[in-house]
């Protein structure tokens, strides 16, 4: 008979000690410290996903060309998914599920909201963090360096002008963010 698979076991329960060919790893997800056990093939995207039950970064391409698995690593937006996990051990990860204070949007979520900027809404975490890290390195003056610089996330749906009228209006706002994840490398 076939095995079925098992859910993950709950944060609080992961092992603290790496089982047989994994490796331990210590992150900071959304502010939270993560004591981890992962095999070394495992994707930050994967992690986040599929161990963590964190599915606000989602899986597009796999292979680094769509954007959808944007995060934040220190600040820095990274795509999850040409990322392996142990190594950004010891980092500070941001996800779209940690950029709102409680029920507080982040200025960036509200943005997208009052911009209608998202049809589809599948790229739209991923586009949220880049615009994130885009306002944190202060590159983008104006629309199109804006497009140029948020060029590495798509949206199949179109909603580019809205995205970036969104981003643009968080700019003119001078807010970058509401807490510490913008601060980008040196």
């Amino acid at each position: 008979m076939p095995k079925t698979s098992q859910p993950a076991a709950p944060i609080a329960d992961a092992p603290t000690t790496a089982a047989p060919g994994n490796v331990p790893l210590k992150l900071r997800i959304n502010g939270q410290d993560q004591h981890l056990s992962v095999p070394p093939w495992t994707t930050l995207l994967d992690l986040l996903r599929e161990e963590l039950h964190l599915t606000g970064t989602k899986k597009g391409c796999d292979h680094g060309q769509c954007g959808a698995c944007t995060v934040l690593i220190g600040g820095v937006r990274i795509n999850s998914c040409l990322t392996l996990a142990v190594a950004r051990d010891g980092a500070d990860v941001t996800t779209i599920e940690g950029l709102a204070e409680g029920d507080t949007l982040h200025p960036l979520q509200q943005a997208f909201l009052e911009h209608d900027a998202f049809q589809c809404g599948y790229c739209t975490p991923g586009q949220i963090c880049s615009a994130h890290g885009l306002l944190s390195e202060g590159q983008a003056h104006s629309r199109a360096e804006v497009r140029e610089l948020m060029s590495g996330n798509l949206c199949r749906c179109g909603a580019y002008t809205n995205i970036t009228d969104a981003v643009l209006d968080v700019m003119a706002q001078d807010v970058t963010t509401q807490d510490t994840t913008t601060q980008a490398a040196p």
